[in-house]
């Protein structure tokens, strides 16, 4: 884990969830997810929109970087996680958006223009939306 993921962890922790760092706010939760290679617990900050019916929308940007991050294959391999949101800890079922993904990732692109940017950057490479729906 990098040192800013670090921070960025230690911040929402002690903050309920809310992290002022790069004004992330409250748009952020903490995945949990299992190394696909290694087994390995893994924590990673994610930005995510909640969803109508209480699950959360994440998406697997890595800030276009041509690959997707290492926390889209652990789920891939393993869907029944849990994420942290400030003050509880929900176990949740990942399942990776096709019908539907247009409208869910126009939610992230009208959040925040950087989305927009992630995408251009990423070129080939199609940003998976992950719904994170309670178990």
């Amino acid at each position: 884990m990098s040192d800013f993921d670090q921070q960025i962890i230690d911040e929402f922790r002690a903050n309920g969830g809310h992290v002022e760092t790069m004004g992330f706010g409250d748009s952020l939760i903490l995945l949990h997810s299992i190394g696909a290679r290694t087994g390995s617990r893994r924590v990673a900050p994610v930005v995510a929109i909640p969803t109508d019916d209480g699950g959360w929308l994440i998406a697997a940007s890595k800030a276009g970087a041509p690959d997707n991050p290492a926390w889209y294959a652990n789920l891939v391999k393993q869907p029944d996680v849990s994420i942290e949101t400030g003050a509880d800890t929900i176990d949740v079922t990942a399942s990776e958006i096709t019908d539907g993904y247009d409208e869910a990732w126009a939610q992230f692109t009208s959040r925040s223009g950087a989305f927009e940017q992630y995408a251009e950057k990423a070129g080939d490479r199609h940003i998976p939306v992950i719904l994170l729906s309670p178990r």
